[in-house]
Protein backbone atom coordinates (compact mmCIF):
# COMPACT_ATOMS: atom_id res chain seq x y z
CA UNK A 1 0.00 0.00 0.00
CA UNK A 2 2.85 2.40 0.82
CA UNK A 3 5.35 1.08 -1.69
CA UNK A 4 5.53 4.32 -3.70
CA UNK A 5 4.26 6.77 -1.13
CA UNK A 6 5.82 10.27 -1.23
CA UNK A 7 5.10 13.76 0.08
CA UNK A 8 3.48 14.47 -3.32
CA UNK A 9 0.69 12.03 -2.36
CA UNK A 10 -0.39 14.34 0.49
CA UNK A 11 -3.41 16.44 -0.46
CA UNK A 12 -4.30 18.30 2.71
CA UNK A 13 -3.52 18.62 6.40
CA UNK A 14 -5.80 19.71 9.22
CA UNK A 15 -5.99 19.63 12.99
CA UNK A 16 -8.53 17.21 14.46
CA UNK A 17 -11.18 18.56 16.84
CA UNK A 18 -11.23 17.14 20.36
CA UNK A 19 -14.64 15.53 19.78
CA UNK A 20 -13.25 13.64 16.80
CA UNK A 21 -10.17 12.70 18.86
CA UNK A 22 -12.47 11.03 21.40
CA UNK A 23 -14.24 9.18 18.58
CA UNK A 24 -10.90 7.99 17.20
CA UNK A 25 -9.80 6.75 20.63
CA UNK A 26 -13.08 4.85 21.02
CA UNK A 27 -12.76 3.33 17.56
CA UNK A 28 -9.17 2.22 18.24
CA UNK A 29 -10.18 0.60 21.52
CA UNK A 30 -13.13 -1.16 19.83
CA UNK A 31 -10.83 -2.56 17.14
CA UNK A 32 -7.96 -3.40 19.53
CA UNK A 33 -9.47 -3.92 23.03
CA UNK A 34 -6.08 -4.37 24.72
CA UNK A 35 -5.26 -0.72 23.95
CA UNK A 36 -7.89 0.44 26.44
CA UNK A 37 -5.45 0.57 29.36
CA UNK A 38 -2.84 2.58 27.41
CA UNK A 39 -4.95 4.71 25.06
CA UNK A 40 -4.34 7.86 27.12
CA UNK A 41 -0.59 7.24 26.89
CA UNK A 42 -0.84 6.84 23.12
CA UNK A 43 -3.03 9.86 22.58
CA UNK A 44 -2.73 12.17 25.61
CA UNK A 45 -5.66 14.49 26.25
CA UNK A 46 -3.60 17.61 25.51
CA UNK A 47 -1.94 16.23 22.39
CA UNK A 48 -2.69 17.52 18.93
CA UNK A 49 -3.77 15.06 16.26
CA UNK A 50 -3.20 16.06 12.67
CA UNK A 51 -5.19 14.48 9.85
CA UNK A 52 -3.18 14.09 6.65
CA UNK A 53 -5.32 13.22 3.64
CA UNK A 54 -3.49 11.36 0.89
CA UNK A 55 -4.01 9.66 -2.49
CA UNK A 56 -6.33 6.63 -2.74
CA UNK A 57 -8.52 7.81 0.18
CA UNK A 58 -5.81 7.09 2.74
CA UNK A 59 -5.84 9.23 5.87
CA UNK A 60 -2.82 9.39 8.18
CA UNK A 61 -3.22 10.43 11.82
CA UNK A 62 -0.15 12.06 13.35
CA UNK A 63 -0.05 12.48 17.11
CA UNK A 64 2.42 15.16 18.19
CA UNK A 65 4.26 14.90 14.87
CA UNK A 66 4.45 11.09 14.61
CA UNK A 67 2.14 9.04 12.37
CA UNK A 68 0.68 6.40 14.68
CA UNK A 69 -2.21 5.02 12.65
CA UNK A 70 -3.92 5.43 9.32
CA UNK A 71 -7.30 4.79 7.82
CA UNK A 72 -8.29 3.27 4.52
CA UNK A 73 -12.08 3.37 4.24
CA UNK A 74 -13.46 2.58 7.75
CA UNK A 75 -10.71 0.54 9.37
CA UNK A 76 -8.03 2.12 11.55
CA UNK A 77 -4.68 0.41 11.02
CA UNK A 78 -1.71 0.95 13.37
CA UNK A 79 1.69 1.89 11.98
CA UNK A 80 4.73 -0.09 13.04
CA UNK A 81 5.79 2.80 15.28
CA UNK A 82 2.57 2.31 17.28
CA UNK A 83 2.94 -1.48 17.23
CA UNK A 84 6.49 -1.22 18.61
CA UNK A 85 5.20 0.83 21.56
CA UNK A 86 2.51 -1.72 22.53
CA UNK A 87 3.18 -5.01 20.69
CA UNK A 88 0.86 -7.24 22.70
CA UNK A 89 -2.31 -5.39 21.72
CA UNK A 90 -2.62 -6.68 18.15
CA UNK A 91 -3.36 -9.99 16.41
CA UNK A 92 0.00 -11.47 15.45
CA UNK A 93 1.38 -14.12 13.11
CA UNK A 94 5.00 -15.18 12.76
CA UNK A 95 7.01 -15.98 9.64
CA UNK A 96 10.05 -18.22 9.44
CA UNK A 97 13.58 -16.84 8.98
CA UNK A 98 13.53 -17.50 5.23
CA UNK A 99 10.65 -15.07 4.70
CA UNK A 100 12.29 -12.07 6.43
CA UNK A 101 14.08 -10.63 3.39
CA UNK A 102 10.92 -10.95 1.29
CA UNK A 103 8.75 -9.29 3.95
CA UNK A 104 11.22 -6.40 4.25
CA UNK A 105 11.10 -5.90 0.48
CA UNK A 106 7.31 -5.58 0.61
CA UNK A 107 6.31 -8.95 -0.86
CA UNK A 108 3.06 -10.61 0.11
CA UNK A 109 3.55 -13.56 2.44
CA UNK A 110 3.02 -17.04 1.08
CA UNK A 111 1.23 -19.67 3.17
CA UNK A 112 4.29 -21.97 3.51
CA UNK A 113 6.17 -19.08 5.19
CA UNK A 114 3.45 -19.06 7.86
CA UNK A 115 3.20 -22.83 8.41
CA UNK A 116 6.80 -24.05 8.26
CA UNK A 117 8.95 -24.74 11.35
CA UNK A 118 9.87 -21.41 12.92
CA UNK A 119 6.61 -19.80 11.83
CA UNK A 120 3.56 -19.53 14.09
CA UNK A 121 -0.15 -19.11 13.57
CA UNK A 122 -2.63 -18.84 16.44
CA UNK A 123 -4.46 -21.94 17.62
CA UNK A 124 -8.13 -22.40 16.71
CA UNK A 125 -10.30 -20.41 16.23
CA UNK A 126 -7.54 -18.12 14.89
CA UNK A 127 -8.17 -15.00 12.82
CA UNK A 128 -10.74 -14.44 10.10
CA UNK A 129 -10.06 -13.54 6.48
CA UNK A 130 -9.51 -9.77 5.98
CA UNK A 131 -8.17 -9.37 9.56
CA UNK A 132 -5.32 -6.92 10.05
CA UNK A 133 -2.32 -8.73 11.56
CA UNK A 134 1.11 -7.78 12.80
CA UNK A 135 3.89 -9.89 11.30
CA UNK A 136 6.73 -10.97 13.56
CA UNK A 137 9.72 -13.09 12.53
CA UNK A 138 11.39 -16.10 14.05
CA UNK A 139 14.03 -15.05 16.64
CA UNK A 140 13.27 -11.32 16.26
CA UNK A 141 11.87 -9.06 18.99
CA UNK A 142 10.19 -6.33 16.96
CA UNK A 143 7.43 -6.56 14.38
CA UNK A 144 8.49 -6.50 10.72
CA UNK A 145 5.25 -5.59 9.02
CA UNK A 146 1.50 -5.18 9.05
CA UNK A 147 -0.71 -7.03 6.61
CA UNK A 148 -4.21 -8.23 5.86
CA UNK A 149 -5.05 -11.93 5.86
CA UNK A 150 -6.15 -13.13 2.43
CA UNK A 151 -7.71 -16.22 4.00
CA UNK A 152 -8.43 -17.29 7.57
CA UNK A 153 -5.60 -18.77 9.62
CA UNK A 154 -7.41 -22.13 9.59
CA UNK A 155 -7.49 -22.04 5.75
CA UNK A 156 -3.80 -21.11 5.64
CA UNK A 157 -2.99 -24.19 7.73
CA UNK A 158 -5.15 -26.53 5.63
CA UNK A 159 -4.45 -25.18 2.10
CA UNK A 160 -0.77 -24.22 2.64
CA UNK A 161 -0.54 -22.77 -0.90
CA UNK A 162 -0.70 -19.31 -2.39
CA UNK A 163 -0.71 -15.89 -0.75
CA UNK A 164 -1.65 -15.85 2.93
CA UNK A 165 -1.05 -12.21 3.87
CA UNK A 166 -1.27 -9.09 1.73
CA UNK A 167 1.40 -6.60 2.75
CA UNK A 168 0.22 -3.15 3.90
CA UNK A 169 3.21 -1.59 5.68
CA UNK A 170 6.72 -2.84 6.51
CA UNK A 171 9.95 -1.64 8.09
CA UNK A 172 11.81 0.72 5.79
CA UNK A 173 8.89 1.54 3.49
CA UNK A 174 7.98 5.18 2.73
CA UNK A 175 5.43 5.33 5.57
CA UNK A 176 8.08 4.15 8.06
CA UNK A 177 10.41 6.95 6.93
CA UNK A 178 7.66 9.55 6.41
CA UNK A 179 8.41 12.83 8.19
CA UNK A 180 5.35 14.88 9.18
CA UNK A 181 7.24 18.19 9.29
Amino acid sequence: MFRKFTKDDVHSRSKVKSSIQRTLKTKLVNQYPQLEEVIDELIPKKSQIELIKCEDKIQLYAVDGEVLFFQKFDELIPTLKLVHKFPAAYPTVQVDRGAIKFVLSGANIMCPGLTSPGAALPDAPGFEEESIVVINAENKDSALAIGKLMMSTEEIKSVNKGHGVEMIHHLGDPLWTFNVE
